[in-house]
């Protein structure tokens, strides 16, 4: 049997994990020869090399590091260098209290909001927190996300996950560096936040401002280390956000961004004011519309212990009704700074937002608007739903006017005049929304007979109003001191 020739061995691997201090002791060294052929000893001929010699290389020389249970380890270093070893060798002493991020198999046949959570209200939480608080994306599969939004998914299932340490290795390595600075921006925020240790490794050393590691480890060439330890602080600043400047917006500027909105961005109500956050070149990233409040608002005159008149409210409420922000710069503080930034500009002594997505991300009340009551809907609302669900409309599909009309395509006529019976059925302070008409009151009168001549396509529309008018939200109200109160 022709033996095996052997030109890499390992001569000592020594590891030692002491919990007690979180110190990490490694001592990695092996060994290299070169094989012999023809031209490999020509080379040694004419370099004065010994072929057939074993040459040792040391990667660690009996190191110390200390690592927490909480704290941000960054790795850096060139490829080959040595990263993965340490990385390796963490995550095998750490045991079952790691998780790799590499671990993490989605599930590519299920919307988002079903594989994350072990419940509807947990997993929107979660999504919600890494910056995956877009409706559309809550129902999109995991292959249907880019790269940056599958960086989301996974820290999301990271922090599901509970396990006290977070490996991973070649950190953002396939995503541009705006993008990669952000994604390192959460993934310290979210463990932070949850008392977690993060231990990362990447040939990129342009995260450091983002991650704000409590340990940095820089492995060189050879035994070369050099590992420093800093305050272990939550940063609450994105770099990314430096260069970005609020300024009044234009409908221009909102249309740039209505694609990123859930709901029709064809369809709007008439601005107030427009504020956009623009980078450099002038691109918006964010935006928000302020209009003229609706006439009735639940909510506020639990807010103003009174009741105000039609007058008045124009007068003295401004109403957020849009905060749209592009994908990319989610979870980064954007939302909370376009609010609080914002809220003093209008010029009203209050403002007012009806919001669902508040119930998952607080950020109206990070921005100092003060949460003053949860709403379901009206009970004429849900009624109609119900019927239009007895019908064959599936209620979480109700807000796509395509969908609804795809559905009332294949109904008969008797059926469809049992979807405008329905809707006839709702109380008459909504006429106005489900018309969407401009007309301060809709009387009853007038609303049967639109409703009873309106065609399908319209109709459709019509049922995605109603399932806006069903959400579940959260009445959020604000008072500028400096303007005063309401006499």
């Amino acid at each position: 049997m022709r033996r095996r020739r052997e030109f890499f061995r390992i001569r000592k691997i020594v590891r030692k994990w002491d919990r007690q201090t979180a110190k990490f002791t490694i001592d990695v060294r092996y060994q290299m020869k070169t094989e012999i052929t023809p031209r490999t000893i020509k080379v040694a001929e004419a370099f004065g090399l010994g072929v057939d010699d074993y040459k040792e290389h040391v990667i660690y020389d009996n190191v110390t590091i200390k690592i927490g249970p909480t704290d941000i380890v960054y790795i850096t270093g060139e490829s080959g260098s040595g990263k993965s070893v340490l990385l390796k060798a963490l995550e095998k002493d750490l045991a079952e209290e790691a998780i790799n991020m590499e671990s993490i198999k989605p599930d590519p046949d299920k919307p988002l909001i079903e594989t994350v959570g072990n419940s509807l209200e947990e997993g929107l939480e979660l999504l919600s927190r890494v910056g995956l608080n877009d409706a559309f994306l809550f129902i999109r599969r995991y292959s249907q996300l880019s790269d940056g939004q599958r960086y989301r998914y996974r820290i999301a299932k990271l922090v599901e996950s509970g396990k006290q340490y977070w490996i991973m290795d070649e950190l953002c390595a396939t995503l541009d560096r705006d993008m990669a600075k952000i994604v390192a921006f959460n993934l310290q925020k979210q463990a932070r936040r949850t008392g977690k240790a993060v231990i990362a490794a990447t040939t990129h050393t342009d995260l450091f401002e983002d991650l704000a590691p409590s340990v940095h480890i820089h492995k060189g060439w050879g035994k070369r280390l050099d590992v420093k330890y800093y305050p272990n602080k939550l940063n609450q600043v994105c770099s990314v956000t430096r260069d970005i400047r609020l300024e009044e917006g234009t409908m221009e500027d909102y249309m740039q961004l209505a694609e990123f909105h859930y709901r029709n961005p064809t369809t709007h109500p008439i601005p107030l004011k427009i504020f956009a956050l623009k980078q450099e070149d002038r691109t918006p990233v964010g935006v928000i519309m302020y209009t003229y409040p609706p006439i009735n608002s639940f909510g506020r005159k639990e807010a103003l212990g009174r009741v105000l008149s039609i007058r008045e409210a124009n007068e003295k409420i401004a109403t957020i009704s849009r905060v749209i922000l592009h994908p990319k710069y989610r979870s980064i503080g954007l939302g909370e700074k376009l609010v609080r930034e914002t809220l003093p500009l209008v010029g009203k002594p209050y403002v007012e937002v009806m919001a669902v997505m508040a119930q998952y991300n607080p950020f109206f009340e990070r921005a100092n608007m003060r949460k003053i009551v949860e709403r379901t809907a009206e009970p004429s609302i849900l009624r109609a739903v119900k019927t239009l669900e007895d019908l064959g409309f599936k209620s979480y599909l109700l807000s796509s006017t395509q969908s609804n009309l795809e559905h009332l395509r294949s109904l008969g006529e008797p059926e469809n005049e049992k979807v405008r019976e329905a809707l006839l059925q709702v109380s008459s302070g909504y006429y106005k929304r489900l018309r969407s008409t401009h007309e301060p009151f809709v009387k009853k009168k007038e609303f049967d007979e639109w409703i009873s001549k309106i065609p399908i396509e319209v109709l459709a529309k019509v049922i995605s109003r109603l399932a806006v008018l069903a959400e579940k939200k959260i009445y959020l109200f604000w008072e500028n001191h400096s303007i005063g109160e309401v006499p």
